[in-house]
C-alpha cells in the first residue's frame, strides 16, 4: 500500500546566474513524518525549501505539497518557521500571535483563545502583553513556533528550529515538534544538530553543492555505512578471539575497544566464542554504527 505524500519534488533545479545552487533534485516527504534536510552551509537546503514554500521558482522541475500546486488554500494549511527570526519587537506579544494567525483565516476571537492556551503550554502566560523585544532570545523562538502552528497546519517546515538555544527551550521545542507529529502533523527540518536528527527524525535527505547526497531510513543509512566490526567494553584479551582481524583499544581510560572482524566472521560467532572464554567478561557489544555526524563528515570530504 503506498503511503500519502506531502510533498513531491521532481527534478527541481535553480540557478543564480552562473551559479546552480540546486541541480536535479527528486525526493519526497510522507505525510506524518519528520523529515530532516541535511548538508553543509551553502548546500542549497534553505534555497529548497522556499521553493518548496513558492518563495522561488524553480528553474525546472515540478512540486507537489499537500496533493497539488501551491495555491492560497493550501498555504493557509503550512507553517514556516524560517532561520532569521521575523517577530514584530515592539508589539506585545499577544496582539503580534493574534495578527498572525488572523492572516491564516483565523477569527479574532479564535486567534486570541489559541493564543493565550499556547501561551499556557509553553510557560509564557505571564508574558502575554509584554513587547517582544523583552522576551529574552528563548522565548522568542518558543513564540515564533507557536505562530508557526497556531492555525494548525497540516505541514511545518522550520529551519535550524534549535539554533541558539540552551539545553532547556531546546527540550521544550523539540517536545512540542513531535506533539505536533503525534497529532498527525508533517515536519520538515533543516538543522546542523545531527543527534537531534538521530533522535527525531524518519527519514532524512543530505544535499552538497546542490545535489542529493544521501536519502532515505536515518536507521538504513547508519547501517550502510557500519563498519565490519564491533565495539566491546569489559575485560579480556580480544586479540585472540577466533575471526578478530585487529583490535584497536579506546583512548579514554574506558575498558572499550573496537574488534576488526574477517569478511568470513559474523558478530554472533564472536559473542558466542567471548560466552564460551571464562577469561573474558563484556558489558557492552554492539555492532559499530557510525553516528549521523561522522557520516556527515565523511560524505562532504568525499565530495571536496
Amino acid at each position: 500500500m503506498s503511503r500519502q505524500m506531502a510533498i513531491e519534488v521532481e527534478h527541481i533545479v535553480k540557478n543564480y546566474g552562473d551559479f546552480r545552487a540546486v541541480d536535479d533534485l527528486t525526493f519526497d516527504v510522507y505525510a506524518g513524518e519528520v523529515f530532516a534536510m541535511l548538508g553543509p552551509n551553502g548546500s542549497g537546503k534553505t534555497t529548497t525549501m522556499r521553493m518548496i514554500l513558492d518563495i522561488l521558482k524553480p528553474d525546472s522541475g515540478r512540486i507537489s505539497v499537500l496533493g497539488g500546486a501551491l495555491d492560497d488554500a493550501r498555504k493557509d494549511r503550512i507553517g514556516y518557521l524560517p532561520e532569521e527570526r521575523g517577530l514584530y519587537r515592539n508589539v506585545r506579544v499577544l496582539e503580534m500571535m493574534m495578527y498572525l494567525a488572523t492572516l491564516k483565516g483565523l477569527s479574532r476571537a479564535e486567534a486570541k483563545r489559541r493564543s493565550l492556551a499556547m501561551l499556557e503550554r509553553l510557560e509564557l502566560g505571564a508574558y502575554a502583553t509584554k513587547k517582544v523585544s523583552e522576551l529574552s532570545k528563548g522565548m522568542q523562538q518558543k513564540v515564533q513556533f507557536a505562530v508557526t502552528v497556531l492555525h494548525r497546519p497540516a505541514l511545518i517546515i522550520v529551519d535550524e528550529p534549535f539554533s541558539g538555544l540552551d539545553p532547556v527551550n531546546t527540550l521544550a521545542l523539540k517536545d512540542l515538534l513531535m506533539e505536533f507529529r503525534a497529532e498527525g502533523g508533517t515536519v520538515v527540518m533543516s538543522t546542523h544538530q545531527m543527534w537531534q536528527v538521530e533522535e527525531m527524525c524518519d527519514r532524512l535527505l543530505m544535499i552538497h553543492r546542490g545535489q542529493q547526497q544521501l536519502y532515505g531510513s536515518v536507521d538504513e543509512i547508519r547501517q550502510r555505512y557500519a563498519l565490519h566490526a564491533i565495539i566491546v567494553e569489559g575485560q579480556g584479551d580480544w586479540t585472540t578471539l577466533p575471526g578478530v582481524q585487529r583490535v584497536e583499544l579506546a583512548e579514554n581510560g574506558r575498558k572499550r575497544a573496537l574488534l576488526h572482524l574477517q569478511n568470513s566472521t559474523t558478530p554472533d560467532e564472536v559473542l558466542a566464542a567471548i560466552a564460551a572464554s571464562p577469561q573474558m567478561t563484556i558489558e557492552r557489544f554492539e555492532l559499530a554504527v557510525p553516528s549521523l555526524n561522522d557520516i556527515f563528515i565523511r560524505v562532504v570530504e568525499e565530495h571536496r
